[in-house]
């Protein structure tokens, strides 16, 4: 049931941003009397071959458009008249240039039409995250109200951190956000951080790239995450009832063994799978020594308590929502270029952690709530747009070089050098989606 949510909200996000992404183009075409041959969410062919396994789904002409859903979903495009697109239909160009077609419209018109579809991405995401200021507002565990610091695994022990320090700066950058730490400095490859230990103030300098790279390269290293105390709030165990275990007990010992956090218990009980076990318990001054049967899972069952942690809440009015709209966009879209840029670091490679459609429908998984399909959906309207604005020719990008070109030395790029550059690129993109989804394969049969 999880999976078939999970599937249903990729599909619906990414078909309506495919929709408003091609709408963008579509309006500001038909507003310049552009005419417009076809709409379609999805192809109609294998693409990047336009006349192979050539078929729709759906389709209903209406005046002089026909409006479609295709069978290969990796996109969606709008034909328009006179331009070199995913049709590859160069005849069409060969004949003399009417009216209403693309090539016969001034060079900044054309941009605009280019344009179009990423406009209304970043449109799509200001108004999205504008929506989540306004109804949700921003929550957030700051850094300074990390009461028992950050639990590190053996990669950030080896580093020099230690169980309990707080990271407050990334690169001489004060970071507020508990959970972008880690962001923060995997994609700046931060080379210092700044933490405090005890109350004293220290530094840890010339982090190399490789460290990153292990980071990146293996998944299952967590680095560090906010330190809890093992105290029992609610319990869902009958067993763990019966026990004698009440809410507000905090288990300080597993099978003789000191538990100072929740996560040195999530370690301890590996292996404990279907098995009783003792394990200590601090009440008020009293120690006490319990014993119940975990799960097949090795679960106890019972969730931790997390009041201690004061959390930091901003609400927002409409007026201040319309303004964190625009901001988070921004702030997120850095982000990802950051993310980008190391697909390029010659010693991180990052290139080898691209992943396909079953990377992008991970991001949905978790069940559903408005709030985390909405914000899911903006992030991928912002990779969207971004990713359109590529030099690469078959993308809106390399479209718009082709006409900054035409402006710039006052003549076209010969169609000979679009049709063929055009061929590249969706041999290029070709080529990426199988990379990609390659990548989500592979990590599927080996995970």
């Amino acid at each position: 049931m999880a999976t078939f949510i999970t599937v249903i909200q990729f599909f619906a996000g990414l078909s309506i941003l495919i929709i408003l992404h091609e709408l963008g183009h579509f309006l500001a075409a038909k507003y310049f009397g552009v005419r417009v041959i076809k709409f379609y969410l999805f192809f109609d062919f294998l693409f990047p071959f336009p006349e192979v396994a050539k078929f729709s789904l759906f389709k209903k002409t209406v005046g002089e458009t026909e409006y479609g859903i295709g069978w290969f979903p990796f996109g969606g495009y709008v034909q328009m008249a006179g331009i070199m697109d995913e049709s590859m239909d160069e005849e069409a160009l060969k004949q003399p240039a009417q009216p209403d077609e693309f090539r016969s419209k001034p060079a900044w018109q054309r941009l605009i039409i280019l344009l179009g579809g990423i406009i209304v991405n970043v449109l799509v995401a200001f108004v999205l995250y504008s929506i989540l200021a306004f109804g949700w507002g921003d929550s957030y565990l700051a850094v300074d109200d990390q009461v028992h610091g950050i639990y590190c695994d053996s990669t950030a022990l080896d580093l020099g951190l230690k169980n309990g320090d707080i990271i407050t700066h990334v690169n001489g950058k004060k970071v507020e956000n508990a959970d972008k730490v880690k962001i923060e400095m995997l994609f700046a490859l931060a080379d210092n951080i700044t933490y405090v230990r005890n109350g004293q103030e220290g530094q840890i300098v010339g982090i190399d790239k490789l460290f990153y790279k292990n980071v990146i390269d293996n998944p299952e290293i967590v680095l560090f995450e906010t330190a809890t105390l093992s105290v029992v709030d609610t319990i869902t165990n009958e067993d763990l009832k019966a026990s004698g275990l009440q809410k507000g007990d905090r288990i300080i010992a597993f099978e003789g063994k000191p538990v100072a956090y929740q996560q040195d218990l999530a370690l301890l009980k590996k292996g404990y799978e279907n098995k009783e076990v003792s394990f200590s318990v601090l009440r008020g001054a009293d120690t006490l020594n319990l014993s119940a049967s975990l799960d097949d899972k090795a679960m106890f069952g019972f969730g931790v308590n997390m009041d201690e942690f004061k959390m930091t809440h901003r609400s927002y009015n409409f007026f201040q929502a319309i303004v964190a709209g625009p901001v988070k966009t921004w702030n997120t879209l850095k982000f990802y270029i950051a993310q980008f840029k190391l697909m390029f670091d010659p010693v991180v490679k990052g290139y080898r952690q691209i992943g396909g459609f079953g990377t992008i429908a991970q991001l949905y998984s978790g069940g559903f709530s408005w709030y985390a399909f909405l914000s899911k959906t903006a992030f991928i309207s912002i990779v969207l747009a971004f990713m359109n604005l590529l030099p690469i020719p078959a993308l809106d990008g390399g479209h718009a070089v082709f006409t900054i070109y035409e402006m710039v030395f006052r003549r076209p790029m010969p169609e000979k050098v679009m049709y063929y550059a055009q061929i590249a690129g969706m041999v290029l993109l070709f080529g990426l989606l199988i990379y990609a989804n390659g990548n989500d394969l592979f990590r599927w049969f080996t995970k």
